[in-house]
């Protein structure tokens, strides 16, 4: 049997050998098929041709010891191989012969230009196509660049076969296109586009999720204050402020004062007038300032005033290469002297902040396989996964100071957030059952709701996406109150899109 209908690698990325690294790699994205079994069978394969010899001497018809089937489970061919060797000890052919042991698949693969590709099936193409991308991963790790810009070529060609409408090929073909601009150091895709932003926001329950725990412990914290102060790290398009408004609108006893401090471009400015106005219609009193970068001496914390701290996938991108000097330290000692009396952080539940470069690009091909797989649940087109893509480059195009998607677990987390002084707020039970109702709004069975010491994580069949955190200072600020579970019930559909 050829080789290369196995997908097995040419001279340039030998460095990867088919082990049970790759098996679970293609374990973690769906594939039951395992590559390391693929010694035994071309073992197997070795017997079989001695079986047929054998049989062909028995006067075994040929018809009994072949089919048109096509079997793609490496460990069901070699159960196939061994039961045709069993052959050789009849001396008369069986009257009929025996049924397969499994479903009998037949495809019709289109032909293909390049013959390596045309003896694939599609399964196969799919192992091959990851065993590809390990390889070419594997190659600018140890900075041998022409054969990953080989590497890339065999996968352009192959990933037609694969297809990109869904499973591995979708999220293959983002991470080819980023390795591909990592070595023709291509710029990476355009910022992010609004547009696109609320693709995610509508198709997915991430943003939604980090947006309803942040505002339910926030809306707790500040049970019976009368002037409020919330600080937002990253502004965007402002999605997350109109239901805390109208919640403390609905509050007994009338709304506080609010004042929003939104950190972002220019650009966004128009955001906070949308978010004035709407604080106008529902009787809020609101004011917004806008500041393009952290600075602490451009921020204004007036007396009497209780702070909220909001970070929603932001914190990030304060890291650095582990054991180097970077921001995030500067950063949380300036919002421990804000004296918040909450700090809510949300943030990707990944660890793309490794040095090794094979070892980010594996964890992100698995984290984002998860992702794109809970996207197609809602088949809502290729939007969403276009707006992750600047997220793929960043991660894999760059390194030093570009590199600000550095994702860590919520472990590490907890670690930086004690060396600080600040310490965990647990969830409640409402922000609890709000997100769980949040995910019936969504089609598909595979997410979950997980409390984790005192954190919500929201997890797709199980491998944790995204993790919602609460915090507080250690030193003299009482961790904040419970209160009613009102902001779920205020939340609609018109204010989502303020």
């Amino acid at each position: 049997m050829d080789e290369s209908s196995y997908g097995q690698e040419s001279s340039a990325n030998k460095s990867i050998s088919t082990s049970p690294e790759i098996d679970g790699l293609l374990a973690g994205v769906g594939y039951a098929i395992r590559p390391s079994d693929l010694p035994h069978v071309a073992e197997r394969l070795e017997k079989l041709d001695s079986a047929i010899i054998a049989a062909a001497a028995a006067g075994l018809p040929p018809e009994f010891l072949c089919s048109d089937a096509v079997h793609y489970n490496p460990s069901d061919l070699a159960a196939w191989v061994d039961s045709m060797s069993m052959l050789t000890s009849l001396s008369s052919p069986p009257t009929h012969p025996a049924p397969a042991p499994w479903p009998v698949q037949i495809y019709a693969p289109a032909p293909l230009s390049t013959p390596t590709v045309d003896l694939l099936a599609p399964e196969d193409a799919g192992i091959n196509l990851v065993h590809l991308l390990m390889s070419c991963a594997d190659s600018i790790h140890r900075d041998d660049h022409p054969s990953a810009s080989n590497l890339i070529h065999e996968m352009q060609i192959l990933l037609p076969r694969v297809g990109t409408a869904f499973g591995i090929g979708k999220v293959a073909a983002y991470f080819i296109d980023a390795l591909d601009r990592r070595l023709r150091s291509r710029p990476s895709p355009p910022a992010e586009d609004e547009i696109l932003y609320h693709y995610f926001y509508e198709s997915s329950p991430y943003l939604r999720f980090a947006h309803l725990t942040a505002n339910q412990a926030i809306l707790e914290s500040f049970n019976g204050l009368d002037r409020v102060h919330v600080i937002d790290l990253n502004l965007k398009h402002g999605l997350q402020w109109p239901a805390l408004i109208q919640a403390l609108a609905l509050r007994p006893g009338g709304p506080p004062f609010i004042r929003l401090t939104g950190f972002g471009p220019p650009a966004i400015c128009e955001v906070g007038r949308r978010l004035a106005d709407f604080a106008r219609s529902v009787n809020v009193p609101f004011a917004f300032t806008l500041l393009d970068e952290i600075q602490p001496n451009l921020l204004r914390v007036e007396p009497g005033e209780t702070v909220a701290v909001n970070s929603v996938l932001q914190l990030h991108q304060f890291l650095s290469d582990p054991g180097s000097p970077g921001p995030i330290d500067s950063v949380l000692s300036w919002v421990k002297e804000l004296r918040p009396r909450i700090v809510t952080v949300v943030e990707q539940e990944a660890d793309h902040n490794r040095p090794g470069f094979l070892d980010r690009f594996t964890e992100a091909l698995f984290y984002y396989s998860t992702v794109f797989d809970s996207l197609e649940s809602a088949a809502a087109g290729a939007g969403p996964e276009v707006y992750l893509q600047k997220e793929i480059c960043n991660i894999v195009c760059c390194d030093g100071e570009e590199r600000v998607e550095r994702h860590e677990p919520l472990a590490s987390w907890r670690a930086r957030f004690g060396r600080a002084g600040l310490w965990p707020v647990p969830h409640g039970s409402s922000a609890f059952r709000q997100a769980s109702m949040l995910l019936t709004l969504f089609p598909g069975e595979g997410y979950s709701i997980e409390e984790v010491e005192g954190c919500l994580t929201l997890s797709w069949h199980g491998r944790a996406v995204i993790s919602a955190s609460a915090w507080h200072c250690g030193d003299g600020v009482d961790a904040p109150p419970l209160a009613g579970n009102i902001f779920f019930n205020g939340y609609s559909g018109s204010d989502r899109r303020e």
